[in-house]
């Protein structure tokens, strides 16, 4: 088991939001090389599958990924409290609950954002977990449901999840649609409400809140720290990496020299070669890499010789160097040579 380093909880200034099939370990590794203080988090893992399935294949993560969340999708408290126990011995950093994902697979399992049409079941899950953990537990929620969005049922929900002892809610700030749209339109065709997360925090100024939901640069991750918790990034961290350098410099006032792109890469080899070492194949790993060189000449010859040369069998880092030869690296950065943080385990 690995022992969580517990950084201060609530300086939350960025964060990459859950996504499935994503944010997976490698491609943690690979934004925690570009950035040491965003906050990551792991993939949604099903209660039912951590309590039957392969516990370490779904747990395992590397240590240089702190500070790391485990978000879990479930509806049974006790069976919530297991599995954060399990995501506590393993070294998480947090807890979150998915309350957030419209997807029909989610729905008949009776978790995600159906579970805000149960307020009480959600604050029961948040109290069980609560008590089985010291670590933080957080819930990642919409704004509402169908026509069920209304300001006070979403501050009643809120004022539910504050007394069962939440620590922090992540509110990606659209309501979802469980019928009519699907879980790609439901990321982008109901309007955004930032009105009502500033609301929400005039009216809990207790509770940590974090916005997601059409943030894409760290202009508007300063802007919006400046009134809440911090901001939460979805797609554009993981199709354009390079979002994240400047975070910790911009964001978290650590004045580290920012790396090259290539220097990045040269960071992640060894990783790569350990991945390859224990039988993961190549394009498990350079999938996460297509958008690292976007915007630098040449990323479009990048993107197409990871397509085509590193799902063949047998292939290793060398397709990854012979890749990055063809692009130029734009990067406005101080050039110092410097080691990277995070080495592979």
């Amino acid at each position: 088991m690995m022992t969580s380093l517990s950084p201060a909880p609530w300086k939350r200034p960025l964060s990459v939001a859950p996504m499935l099939d994503w944010t997976d370990r490698h491609f943690r590794f690979l934004a925690r090389l570009i950035s040491r203080h965003t906050w990551l988090y792991s993939e949604m893992v099903t209660t039912g599958a951590l309590i039957h399935g392969d516990m370490e294949r779904l747990l395992r993560f590397n240590p240089a990924e702190h500070p790391v969340a485990l978000q879990l999708g479930g509806s049974e408290p006790a069976e919530l409290a297991h599995c954060a126990r399990l995501g506590a011995d393993w070294g998480y950093d947090e807890i979150n609950l998915n309350v957030g994902c419209p997807s029909d697979r989610v729905q008949n399992g009776r978790f995600g954002a159906c579970l805000m049409a149960e307020p009480q079941r959600v604050a029961d899950g948040v109290a069980a977990m609560k008590n089985a953990v010291s670590i933080p537990i957080s819930v990642k929620t919409r704004i509402g449901i169908d026509h069920r969005d209304s300001y006070e049922e979403l501050a009643d929900f809120i004022a539910r999840l504050l007394t069962a002892g939440c620590d922090l809610v992540i509110l990606h700030a659209r309501k979802a649609w469980l019928q009519g749209l699907s879980p790609r339109e439901n990321r982008s065709v109901p309007p955004l409400r930032y009105d009502v997360a500033l609301r929400l925090h005039a009216d809990f100024p207790q509770l940590p809140l974090v916005l997601n939901g059409g943030i894409t640069t760290l202009e508007q991750a300063r802007h919006w720290c400046q009134s809440l918790s911090g901001v939460m990034m979805g797609r554009e961290a993981y199709q354009n990496p390079w979002r994240l350098a400047r975070a910790d410099r911009d964001l978290f006032d650590d004045p580290h020299p920012l790396p090259s792109r290539h220097q990045v890469l040269e960071a992640f080899y060894p990783y790569v070669e350990d991945c390859l070492a224990a039988g993961i194949p190549l394009n498990s790993l350079s999938r996460h890499l297509l958008g690292l060189f976007n915007g630098c000449p040449g990323a479009k010859r990048w993107r197409r010789a990871l397509s085509e040369q590193a799902h063949r069998p047998g292939v290793g880092v060398e397709v990854l160097r012979q890749a990055a030869a063809l692009v130029d690296d734009d990067t406005q950065a101080v050039r110092e040579t410097q080691p990277l943080a995070p080495t592979a385990a």
